[in-house]
């Protein structure tokens, strides 16, 4: 064991080491403030370590994994600036950590989610966080494609945005968060990001163009552009806010001249408006989005125009309506309703009522990406699942699937439609696939037998066995399916069962206690009576001529079911019906293993059902 202890006195002090042993352990506490009150380990100039006192007045202990770097020479920085105040003590390097590791491997933790995006543990890697929820994330801010690369933000309560990026859509790197509040509690909340091609604040280029007043020139950060800027509140929800990239969103510097405007307002979004050359925000407050315009990113004019009966957290864009060459504009939300109208650089029309296009319980402050052309963008929508439980993990809350955007005419006028989107196929592994089958609600003959026993195929990796199902006759018990838990699997395996009103399967994926990630999709067709019930994993969805439904959301309006293509997670369901006319996102808490479908009040005719099995986005542990 190695002492490093050192007396310390109110600033920045630093010690050089040699990592010889592969665990650095000590005891902290004080401010909560990452950067500002922290002792961090540096190697090769790079914090690769951080810790904070963690709002406490209590020494505990505390330990960091050196492993990666023994060997190497180091250097402990401890950072005591006088937004707060920080006591370490007992710094020695040692072979055994002096708290207990995290249990489970990074991304493989049990309620992890495996399709979805969520937080790493910890923003700097942090051995032993306790009970922190160092892993959450809330808000969907940023969203911005540059150079082959989608990067997503979303904010960390108020304190600082975390950033990921992806070339994919599918698989996703978490960088170390790209910028922290300015200084302790002014906050950094909800934005927007853009990348100013043409430089036009002037932030690309040290001190020239029309941001060479106050925060161009020292300030301007590493690299060489084009400048990624991002605008948000501070927590007074009046300074608005810029900070900025100039290599490709690694590194941020706060604009020196924040606030870049005054105004009781919060939630900036940004876009450029390409027609007219200039770029526009919307900007939340009072229950409505105030409209403003700029040239240079840093100076904004109000437009005069205000949109009523608005909540935070706006989205607002331009749509190619499908098969036409027409479009509309559609302004979003945070509570994922949407209007459809125009734009004509000044003003918003809305031509439609507030519309929703996703009647789960999770689906919160949405977002997008613009990708390829300028004047036809692809649009991709992603929202924050607000309201999910991960009981005793060190992650909290997740990110819906991505999906395109579309407009489509409908007898009920225009339309947006979410679809997840293609690259998800890329996670395609094993499919099984069933024929047309209808399930009829049955009449049952009195002499029938009081149960009904159904062998399913041997498993290939597991002993031969036989599964059971047991019901009671009922003159209401509606029809079933559930499918096969064994592979391979056909048709043959469907055993119809009218004596109890079922027809059962044990489900392929199937496999000990390992929860499924799974695609279903079918086409449906249900009688005007009719409701198809599917418990996916213990989680009931319903879908009726007139719409679908999960758990406690709102049944978003639909013409007819007519295709169902169903998300199934670790702690997630998506559903989305015809081709994206309607979805519901919903958190889940994981159940049985196995899919059943029930028919009740009507025929309903499933044709082309396809259960996929998905490989994991994250990397194998």
């Amino acid at each position: 064991m190695t002492d490093l202890s050192a007396d310390v006195v109110i600033g920045d002090f630093t010690v050089p080491f040699v990592v010889s042993r592969p665990y650095l352990n000590f005891r902290i506490c004080g401010g909560d403030f990452e950067y500002k009150t922290c002792l961090n380990v540096v190697v090769n100039g790079r914090i690769v370590r951080s810790e904070t006192g963690r709002a406490t007045e209590l020494l505990h202990p505390a330990s960091f994994d050196l492993s990666d770097w023994l060997g190497s020479e180091a250097r402990l920085e401890i950072v005591d600036e006088p937004d707060g105040c920080l006591r370490v003590s007992d710094i020695v390097l040692s072979s055994t950590p002096s708290v207990a590791t995290v249990t489970q491997p990074l991304y493989a933790e049990a309620l992890r989610p495996q399709l979805h995006f969520t937080a790493r543990q910890w923003a700097m890697h942090r051995l032993n966080p306790v009970e922190r929820e160092e892993g959450w994330l809330n808000d969907i801010n940023g969203l911005v494609f540059y150079d082959g690369e989608y990067h997503l933000f979303a904010q960390r309560w108020n304190k600082c945005w975390i950033h990921a990026v992806s070339n994919d859509l599918v698989h996703w790197t978490e960088l170390d968060p790209a910028f922290f509040e300015e200084s302790l509690d002014t906050g950094v909340q909800s934005g927007s990001c853009v990348i100013d091609v043409d430089n036009t604040s002037g932030l690309a280029v040290p001190g020239s163009g029309p941001g060479s007043g106050p925060g161009s020139g020292p300030d301007s950060g590493p690299g060489s552009g084009p400048a990624m800027v991002a605008f948000w509140s501070r927590n007074d929800n009046r300074s608005q806010c810029v900070s900025y990239s100039l290599d490709r969103g690694r590194t941020w510097t706060h604009y020196a001249g924040n606030p870049i405007m005054d105004l009781p307002e919060r939630d900036p979004m940004v876009f450029r408006d390409h027609r007219r050359a200039q770029w526009v925000m919307v900007l939340y407050g009072d229950d409505r989005y105030q409209l403003l315009r700029s040239d240079d990113l840093l100076h904004w004019e109000s437009l005069d125009s205000s949109i009523s009966d608005s909540f935070e957290c706006p989205d607002f864009f331009e749509l190619g309506v499908a098969g036409s060459d027409e479009s509309r504009w559609v302004l979003v939300r945070g509570d994922g309703r949407y209007s459809i109208g125009s734009f004509d650089g000044r003003s918003f029309v809305e031509e439609t009522s507030q519309l929703q296009v996703d009647g789960g319980p999770n689906f919160y402050a949405t977002q997008s990406w613009a990708a390829g052309s300028t004047t036809a963008p692809r649009r991709i929508q992603v929202a924050w699942m607000r309201g999910g439980h991960y009981p005793n993990m060190p992650f909290n809350q997740q990110v819906s699937i991505p999906c395109d955007l579309s407009l489509h005419h409908t007898a009920d006028g225009l339309r947006m439609y979410r679809t997840p989107v293609p690259e998800l196929e890329t996670l395609a592994q094993t499919r099984h696939t069933w024929p047309t089958r209808t399930l009829s609600p049955a009449v049952l003959d009195a002499d029938s037998p009081s149960h009904t026993s159904v062998p399913t195929a041997p498993d290939a990796t597991a002993p031969p066995s036989t599964a059971s199902v047991s019901t009671t006759p009922d003159s209401t018990t509606p029809d079933s399916t559930t499918l096969p838990s064994t592979t391979p699997v056909s048709s043959s395996d469907l055993v119809d069962s009218q004596a109890d009103s079922r027809a059962t399967w044990v489900g392929p994926w199937r496999i000990g206690t390992a929860w499924p990630l799974l695609r279903i999709t079918c086409e449906v067709a249900l009688a005007p009576a009719a409701e198809l019930a599917l418990d996916i994993c213990g989680t009931r969805v319903t879908a009726t001529s007139a719409g679908i439904a999960v758990l406690g959301g709102e049944q978003p309006t639909i013409t007819a079911v007519r295709k169902l293509d169903i998300l199934v997670d670790t702690t997630s369901i998506e559903v989305f019906a015809n081709d994206g006319e309607a979805s519901l996102t919903a958190c889940v808490q994981p159940g049985h293993y196995e899919l059943t479908l029930t028919a009740s009040g009507a025929d309903c005719t499933l044709r082309e059902l396809e259960v996929v099995e998905l490989a994991s986005i994250w990397p194998p542990v």
